[in-house]
């Protein structure tokens, strides 16, 4: 069985038909809708719309091409990419971290012995904002984390303002984190991976 069979959340899902040619025989069509694990070869369509995102609000992008490129040939499987007739159109990239509080070393390293998984970043593509999507992906993240036998937390830290739309995700506030990137400062948030067994038994992870 192929991991993507193994994890109901990255299936595919199908929002309309195949289109059919004029003799009633189907073409071959992207599937309208799909989520799966990215690959170093996403690299580039990633870190357009990471950059697009975050140089126009902070002046700096969480992770750059290289620091992309590094995490997805280190740990793809904790990244989620939303893809659209075959377009990226949002993303997550995570990293295995190993102690209670995120450090500035988080930044860049990936500890394949962690059990915190560390939300390096997430991002839509400008032309499909404000529709929810942002929410969408990190709960269908979020699912896929619990298929995972090691994760048991997920840490991020954001910019205050960003605060209130990961409480809504189900995140919940560590205080202020020790990380700086210039003059910026952060949040430090947790959310809890359970039902490891349960997730397991009945959603065929």
């Amino acid at each position: 069985m192929s991991a993507l069979s193994a994890l109901p959340f990255l299936k595919p899902v199908h929002l309309r038909s195949p289109r059919s040619s004029p003799g009633g025989q189907r073409r071959h069509t992207l599937p309208a809708s799909e989520f799966r694990c990215l690959s170093p070869e996403d690299a580039v369509s990633v870190f357009e719309i990471e950059r697009e995102a975050f140089i126009s609000v902070s002046g700096d992008c969480p992770l750059h091409l290289d620091e992309i490129r590094h995490f997805l040939n280190l740990c793809p499987e904790l990244s989620l990419g939303w893809f659209e007739e075959g377009r990226l159109v949002a993303f997550i990239i995570g990293s295995l971290w190993d102690q209670e509080r995120l450090s500035q070393a988080a930044l860049t390293l990936h500890k394949p012995q962690g059990s915190a998984v560390h939300i390096h970043v997430l991002a839509v593509h400008r032309t499909v904002r404000q529709q929810g999507k942002g929410s969408i992906l990190m709960w269908r993240y979020l699912q896929y984390l619990r298929c995972l036998p090691f994760a048991r937390r997920a840490l991020l830290m954001c910019e205050h303002f960003l605060v209130p739309f990961y409480q809504k995700c189900g995140f919940e506030a560590l205080g202020p984190c020790e990380v700086t990137v210039g003059d910026l400062a952060f949040m430090e948030m947790q959310h809890p991976v359970r039902g490891h067994a349960f997730m397991r038994r009945n959603s065929g992870c």
